[in-house]
């Protein structure tokens, strides 16, 4: 199990086991996060959290949630129905050595859809 939590501490996840990969994505939002996620849904990635805010791109596909105390990106989850269920935490709040042995793909949400590694 890995866990993270945001810089107050007000929230915290559990990825139960250990992701293939995380994922570092250049599109708009993850790019200005400044995230790396590790996919899971419901079962895998448990949140605990207070207060938190959430913000919707366009598509309305995805709600990126933040601590409304310390305003880290914490996590997404899926708002749509093929993304409903589907959940990602932001592995740079986890503990650097926790990581360290997990291999970081990198996608290229922004032009091709791809991953470019």
């Amino acid at each position: 199990m890995i866990e993270g939590q945001c810089l107050c501490g007000e929230v915290k996840f559990r990825f139960h086991g250990t992701p293939e990969y995380l994922n570092e994505c250049n599109c708009g939002a993850c790019r200005r996060y400044a995230t790396l996620w590790a996919y899971g849904d419901h079962d895998t990635i448990e949140i605990e959290h207070g207060e938190m805010v959430v913000y919707f791109r366009n598509d309305k596909t995805l709600g990126f949630y933040s601590c409304a105390k310390c305003g880290c990106t914490t996590h997404w989850d899926g708002a749509e129905p093929g993304y409903r269920g589907r959940r990602a935490v932001n592995m740079r709040l986890a503990e650097p050595e926790d990581i360290k042995d997990i291999r970081i793909r990198h996608f290229d949400g922004r032009d091709t859809w791809t991953y470019l590694d």
